[in-house]
């Protein structure tokens, strides 16, 4: 068997619109820094805003992908192509926020084959598999249940966190059911057992959350997740 070589520097397509104004943008380049000087590599991040991203071939040579925060974003197939090219290619993929969001309707069109999956954010029409949360979760704290011998279960090294959010969309609860028969598990949950974590377990790492972990850097707290995803870029 072959072994991939360790890298020491590793190139991350953060995919989403930058904006300066959006705290988890502000949180992002921190926590990034932050989880590469614990793990000892370089780490250097693009920025790639969705209109610009046309096909797979502009994610080529990224060794991780990140959709992050911020959405709706201006050209959504941007993020959806983003989101599959990870998933298809064993490319370590995390997804936050929005990046959760469209993770699963990524999934939703082009694994479980709902074709006319869609966001309520942004979509009239369609089975909407992403739709607006009971209670809003806008600059939100909450406690979240981990399953237990997951990736992110591992990352946190704990069965029950707190994280916050800035969000009012979240999985509805026709695709929540769909998620118990596929590979796309729910990884956690918050106090009502509502889905706030997924992962595909076919994947080497690819996690998405609801909330906004990377928040944490902003306050000199270390990220779990993203020293997990830089863990398994490296090789």
């Amino acid at each position: 068997m072959e072994f991939s070589p360790v890298k020491d520097t590793l190139r991350i397509a953060l995919v989403g619109d930058y904006n300066p104004e959006i705290v988890a943008h502000q949180a992002i380049p921190l926590a990034i820094d932050d989880a590469a000087a614990v793990l000892e590599l370089m780490a250097d991040y693009d920025w790639l805003t969705t209109s610009d991203i046309g096909s797979a071939e502009d994610l080529v040579g990224y060794d991780a992908i990140w959709v992050v925060p911020g959405s709706p974003y201006q050209h959504t197939e941007g993020a959806l192509i983003a989101i599959r090219y990870a998933r298809e290619n064993s490319i370590p993929f995390l997804g936050t926020c929005g990046g959760f969001q469209h993770a699963i309707l990524e999934y939703a069109r082009n694994v479980v084959g709902w074709r006319d999956a869609a966001h309520a954010e942004t979509d009239t029409s369609g089975r909407m598999v992403i739709a607006p949360l009971a209670c809003s979760l806008v600059e939100k704290n909450e406690a979240i249940e981990l399953r237990a011998n997951t990736l992110i279960a591992k990352a946190y090294g704990q069965k029950v966190i707190s994280e916050g959010y800035h969000c009012n969309y979240g999985v509805s609860e026709e695709f929540a059911a769909e998620l118990e028969r596929g590979d796309l598990r729910v990884t956690g949950w918050d106090d009502a057992g509502e889905v706030r974590a997924i992962e595909l377990v076919t994947h080497p790492f690819f996690v998405g959350t609801l909330f906004q972990h990377e928040r944490g850097a902003l306050t000199g707290k270390p990220v779990p997740l993203v020293q997990a995803m830089l863990r398994v870029a490296r090789g």
